[in-house]
């Protein structure tokens, strides 16, 4: 098979959540489990850094592997979705695995993945490891596709844990309330394994240290180690000041990616950072630290986080799709300057509508579209579950034909926003 036989061929024998949602779902680690041990546990080859968390867990996963390249290590990163090139999941220092790799990994291995009955998550995770361990990658980060606790990559032993923050998605298959969810976040903390968590809840600690005192883990709260006492936007990025709690020591630090949230994601990797450093066998700099930071997203190849597309028109589009991401796009937009905003939004299926879409701001011109995937919700249905929450605008199905009508329409003066969905952002890429 050829490079697009073999994403063919993954797709159809195995269904990704990407595409297809909850019916790609397959919880539990026996099938990977068992697969890993056939190609011959490649993931006990480095040192890992597994990262979950309902946001911010793709900032905080490039960010890390940013810096630690920085620091010179051999770096693995490992992500999920992806934009618009499968290979954007598996980077070796930034570089994405080669073509030809995932189709010799697919015919060397195709007939026990159909026989295991693989996900294609489980698939891609496997792939993963065994081109870092043959990539001779010394560390890599890992982050979780969906939960943790029964996720495809929860088969590794890290030497940190991180959990970003805990919010309401994906209900129907890790629970209804805040606490079922935070519990399967907390299913990746490993015996005497450090687990550190982002930003801390009095709504879900408890259920992180109950379960990091049942694996004798070291627990650490990123908001005790590190505080941002400065904000400022720039050209390029953003400038943050940066205190270290232990000492007060302060750092002025660059980073090349756009959001007012990234302030919390840069507490929770920094002070992931900062733990490998003082408490593992990693040595990070703070060169390593400074430089990483400042190019994360051009390192790692990072995008759809605030990303400006152009700036006559502003056009920003941002990847925040459930009710906690929204919740900082809402309080990005609020923040903007423009005559008029028009919305370009489209969601998914399985998305909670009732919990989202209040959360938008009313005064927008709303250009209601869909991706081209199946799980797509119908732009008709959007409007009309929109406009009961007094979201007005226009219907336009395909995502580049409604970028067209919203710059014919916008002029110089106004924003036009991208977002509700990955699929939507990956379109207007």
């Amino acid at each position: 098979m050829n490079y697009s036989q073999t994403l063919e061929f993954l797709y159809s024998a195995m269904p990704s959540f990407q595409q297809k949602g909850a019916m790609a779902y397959k919880p539990g680690l026996e099938r990977v489990t068992a697969f890993c041990r056939h190609i011959g546990n490649p993931q006990r080859n480095f040192f890992t850094i597994h990262v979950a968390g309902t946001n911010g867990k793709g900032s905080v996963s490039h960010m890390i592997a940013a810096v630690l390249q920085s620091a010179g290590y051999r770096t693995g990163l490992f992500t999920s979705p992806h934009l618009q090139d499968f290979r954007e999941r598996i980077r070796v220092d930034g570089e994405m695995i080669p073509k030809q790799r995932v189709v010799n990994f697919v015919d060397k291995h195709r007939e026990k993945m159909t026989e295991l009955d693989l996900s294609f998550f489980e698939m891609t995770a496997a792939l993963a490891f065994e081109h870092f361990a043959q990539s001779d990658v010394e560390v890599a980060v890992i982050e979780t596709g969906l939960g943790g606790r029964l996720d495809a990559t929860n088969i590794i032993v890290p030497i940190l844990s991180v959990v970003t923050n805990i919010g309401l998605e994906h209900t129907a298959l890790l629970g209804p309330t805040i606490e079922r969810i935070a519990a399967e976040k907390a299913g990746i903390i490993k015996k005497s394994r450090p687990v550190l968590i982002g930003e801390s809840d009095p709504a879900y600690n408890h259920v992180f240290e109950a379960a990091a005192a049942e694996n004798r883990s070291q627990i650490v709260y990123a908001e005790q180690v590190f505080e941002c006492a400065g904000q400022s936007h720039g050209e390029n990025g953003q400038q943050f000041t940066m205190v270290r709690t232990r000492d007060g020591h302060r750092f002025e630090v660059a980073l090349d990616l756009g959001g007012d949230y990234q302030r919390r994601n840069i507490v929770t990797a920094s002070a992931a950072v900062d733990f490998l450093h003082e408490n593992t066998p990693l040595t990070i700099s703070r060169r390593a630290y400074i430089e990483g930071m400042r190019d994360a997203a051009e390192t790692t190849g990072l995008r759809g986080r605030w990303q400006t597309l152009s700036t006559s028109p502003l056009t920003v589009c941002d990847t925040g799709h459930n009710p906690h991401g929204m919740a900082y796009v809402a309080e990005q937009l609020a923040k903007q300057t423009y005559e008029k905003l028009y919305c370009i939004i489209g969601v998914v299926q399985d998305k909670d509508l009732a919990n989202i879409l209040p959360l938008l701001p009313r005064e927008a011109h709303y250009i209601f579209t869909q991706a081209s995937i199946e799980r797509a919700l119908d732009a008709e249905a959007l409007a009309a579950a929109a406009a009961g929450f007094g979201l007005r605008g226009e219907v336009v199905r395909g995502v580049g034909a409604a970028l067209t009508r919203a710059q014919e329409i916008a002029t110089p003066r106004d924003m036009i926003f991208i977002g509700g969905s990955t699929f939507v952002v990956a379109e207007a890429l």
